[in-house]
């Protein structure tokens, strides 16, 4: 048996190793470890996908259980971290999708860069980013920030790959007209 906050040193195999025993109370908290160690940034994801902190802690909430059920198929083929991080991702696009629906977008408009102003702020920017809608502001955010490739998002959210990057081009273009409104003149 051990204390979370005496252990904060585990390996993550350690620490899997630990989530999977047989002992209920050394398993609890092998758990609650993991939990520790990992719920800020999901949490950040949920949020940055849901745009609500709300849902964002309902789906965390979701993921985290569907992490603990089937931590026995973890396979280390990633880090365990990228493992939850795609559990949250489905489970902020499951509530998304109660809430939304993507919308249907010319699949042959073409992909360019985003120019930002030099004075733009991380507030600013954030701002943008969450005043987009849903399903483009969580395209944005899988391929942009969290480095996803088109296929790897149309498989999360089923949706086309042309509609991934048809949901990009649309948040780009949502985004330079945003950003170039706090351009000065």
């Amino acid at each position: 048996m051990f204390r979370v906050s005496a252990v904060p040193e585990l390996t993550e195999i350690e620490l899997i190793a630990r989530c999977r025993s047989s002992d209920r109370t050394d398993r609890r908290q092998a758990q609650r470890l993991l939990y520790e160690r990992y719920k800020r940034a999901m949490y950040t994801t949920a949020f940055r996908i849901l745009n609500d902190a709300d849902h964002a802690h309902d789906a965390l909430q979701d993921a985290f259980v569907e992490v603990f059920r089937n931590l026995t198929s973890f396979r280390s083929e990633s880090s365990i971290g990228r493992w939850i991080k795609t559990i949250v991702i489905r489970q902020a696009l499951r509530k998304q999708r109660l809430e939304s629906r993507f919308l249907p977008l010319d699949e042959t408009s073409h992909d360019q860069p985003l120019q930002v102003p030099d004075t733009l702020t991380g507030q600013q920017l954030d701002a943008a980013i969450r005043a987009l809608p849903a399903g483009a502001r969580a395209v944005f955010l899988l391929i942009e920030v969290e480095g996803f490739s088109h296929k790897e998002v149309a498989e999360l959210t089923q949706i086309s790959e042309g509609t991934s990057k048809s949901q990009l081009h649309y948040a780009k273009k949502l985004l330079r007209r945003s950003l170039a409104e706090l351009q000065p003149d």
